[in-house]
């Protein structure tokens, strides 16, 4: 392939305690990284016994323990998930933390102080590579800032060989010099002719000992050539590139240069060069042995992988980590204790009044959380400001600048360092501020729900990510900061998405949601952040399920005007609203708040149609692909024999929400319409 030249510096400069982050060409890099070679060809071949049992394939492999953590498919999102990684290796340092093996493939921290720390903790780093079609890519930038901010131990490896997939990167790239794009933020870098593998192997040496001497990150363009196309379906041998590749096959190939260079100054003779070949050839007939005598996957594996932490938990049973005080002592200094003890004092004391808001009851639930584990974090923008409800406030006036980050605008890349941070021991909270911005990181939201699954189990990915969303009657916001995300990451698999209508419900969720080991998406009413006042259960995590807020009356079920009411967010309150006026028109609902859309607590639905036999969905997301459409199905394929009447969907219209509520009264729907739709299916008009 013409690129042997890196895997022998990767096994030359890297050790088994760095981060290695690749993407989906990534078999040579995680055999150079100490990935035994049977597990990887059984992972290659679909099989159990391979690195990932098969679960992650040709394209994804991850060996935990050689902190290989993964090839990525989507071009270049494994760059900021390489900050993270890069991160949590200052974190372990600013901690006092400490990582070990363990026997099971597993890695923990540990709390430094009581152990002994080797050099490999004190001098790691994390290592990402990238195509050069990819480090065209705005992700680049945005790491180059962040390595420069946070003076990041990471190694950035560019392997230039002049295509961006089929395309010559010259004709859609006006600079080819990648390895200058870090001068603007004081990142050095370097470009390094791949043909020669010495080259090569003392270039990797130079830039992996500028970073662990702790200057920061660096970047090393490789040039090679590219001997085959970019997959099978690869058009090239129509492009007049047959010639080419014949000139490069016989004059720019690393192998054959580095043994004519080094059989004609004696460095070792054909016979020793024959030796060593035969025994590459002879591992690679074991690990293709090994891989065909593996069994295949059992078929449910898949579902087994689809949660790290059961949807039906008991969050309060968890245990913090043992090193909790002993880390507190020493980061956090009496004067922020005793700040932060005062600000938790204070806001348990409106929990107990019932006068606590839905952000202050996220933020109590954030600080009690990240006192309870160090390694707790937090990333949001405007975040020493409080972002807009409050809910990081003083966070990082006591935890400081880097487990609680203030971050450039630019959701993808700190929701990928984040996971770059749940890969690697830590637990991080993103606030999105208005989770609408979530858009902007809608691949790295996808890869959360993955990376569990295709990695065989490996990787958990505590991350919670949170903030405010939804659309409310008289928004007034306009369409780009009133759409539905919570719908458009509905179809994300792996991930658990919740949302919290009171701060009661705000707060046991943002607990359970933090010490959850998965992916999990906390949304709040962006209208009633700082107006709906209520109580806590303080220092209690919530269930995540269903919550049956009104129950109809016995009466009105037994005369059939009874109506089960699905909904969350703002349609709660709009809900709540209308149950005075159905009860004067002889109605009444069982209102449900859908606290969990995903997974979706159907039990607790099946209950209340069993009693109504009617259902009535007030859904804060469009008519087409909403959340409403979701259940609205499950219900007729599950529960079809319950339902006298058809399912009634309250649904925002498919057109994008207006500013002027003249208007927006036709596309959002409220208490009115959910009163107009109770009535229709008591008086069987529907």
């Amino acid at each position: 392939m013409n690129r042997e030249s890196i895997p022998a510096m990767i096994s030359s400069i890297l050790k088994k305690e760095d981060k290695k982050f690749s993407y989906y060409r990534e078999h040579t890099h995680a055999l150079s990284s100490g990935v035994d070679p049977g597990k990887l060809m059984a992972e290659v071949c679909m099989k159990d016994t391979g690195c990932c049992q098969g679960a992650g394939g040709s394209m994804h492999i991850y060996d935990k323990q050689h902190r290989f953590q993964g090839g990525w498919a989507l071009v270049a999102e494994q760059l900021p998930y390489s900050a993270g990684a890069a991160k949590s290796i200052l974190l372990d340092s600013e901690l006092g933390l400490i990582e070990r093996d363990l026997e099971d493939g597993d890695i923990i921290k540990l709390d430094g102080s009581q152990e002994s720390s080797p050099k490999e903790d004190t001098d790691r780093i994390a290592v990402v590579f990238v195509g050069d079609g990819g480090s065209h890519n705005g992700r680049l930038p945005v790491l180059l800032n962040a390595c420069s901010k946070l003076n990041l131990p990471l190694l950035i490896v560019i392997i230039d060989n002049g295509r961006a997939i089929n395309t010559f990167t010259e004709d859609v790239a006006a600079s080819t010099m990648q390895f200058t794009l870090g001068d603007h933020y004081g990142v050095p870098g370097l470009l390094v002719d791949g043909l020669h593998a010495e080259d090569v192997a003392k270039a990797g040496r130079a830039v992996t000992n500028y970073i662990r001497s702790g200057k920061g990150a660096a970047v090393m363009q490789i040039h090679t050539y590219r001997f085959m196309g970019h997959s099978p379906a690869d058009p090239e041998h129509e492009r007049g590139r047959k010639e080419e590749k014949t000139w490069a096959r016989k004059h720019y190939d690393p192998i054959k240069a580095f043994e004519a260079k080094y059989t004609a100054c004696g460095m070792f003779t054909p016979e020793e060069l024959k030796t060593a070949k035969k025994d590459v050839q002879e591992t690679v007939k074991h690990a293709m042995d090994f891989a065909d005598n593996s069994p295949e996957p059992k078929a449910g594996l898949a579902k087994e992988l689809e949660y790290p932490t059961p949807p039906n938990t008991d969050y309060n049973k968890i245990t913090p980590p043992s090193f909790a005080e002993t880390v507190n002592e020493r980061t956090i200094s009496s004067e922020q204790m005793m700040n932060v003890q005062s600000h938790i004092d204070a806001l348990r004391k409106k929990a107990e009044d019932g006068l606590i808001t839905i952000a202050e009851a996220v933020n109590l639930a954030i600080h009690e959380e990240m006192l309870r584990d160090p390694t707790t974090t937090l990333q949001a923008e405007d975040l020493q400001a409080g972002s807009s409800y409050g809910i990081p406030g003083l966070t990082q006036q006591t935890y400081g600048s880097l487990r609680a980050s203030d971050e450039i605008v630019d959701e993808g890349h700190f929701i990928g360092k984040s996971i770059g941070e749940a890969m690697n021991g830590y637990r991080p909270i993103v606030e999105l501020m208005n989770t609408n911005f979530g858009i902007y990181g809608m691949a790295e939201i996808a890869s959360c729900g993955n990376t569990y699954l295709q990695s065989g189990g490996q990787f958990k990915l505590p991350l919670t990510i949170l903030g405010a969303g939804g659309t409310a009657p008289d928004q007034a916001l306009g369409a780009e900061h009133s759409q539905p995300l919570h719908a458009y990451i509905m179809g994300v698999p792996g991930l658990k998405i919740a949302t919290a209508a009171s701060p009661e419900a705000a707060y046991g969720i943002t607990k359970s949601m933090i010490r959850d080991d998965g992916p999990c998406f906390l949304i709040f009413p962006v209208k009633l952040m700082n107006q709906i006042k209520g109580t806590v259960n303080l220092g209690q995590c919530m269930p995540l399920k269903a919550a049956l807020l009104h129950k109809a009356s016995d009466e009105s079920v037994k005369s059939g005007n009874a109506v089960t009411v699905l909904t969350y967010l703002h349609g709660v309150k709009e809900s709540m609203d209308s149950i005075e006026q159905l009860n004067k028109e002889g109605m009444d609902i069982d209102l449900i708040e859908l606290r969990t859309l995903k997974p979706l607590d159907i039990e607790t639905i099946r209950d209340s149609l069993q009693r109504t036999n009617k259902l009535c969905i007030l859904d804060e997301s469009t008519r087409s692909g909403g959340v409403g459409a979701t259940i609205s199905s499950r219900v007729c394929e599950e529960m079809f024999d319950l339902l006298d009447a058809p399912v009634i969907r309250l649904a925002m219209d498919d057109t994008p929400v207006p500013y002027a509520s003249s208007m927006e009264k036709v596309v959002v729907k409220r208490s009115t319409d959910l009163i107009e739709g109770v009535m229709k299916l008591c008086t069987r008009s529907v």
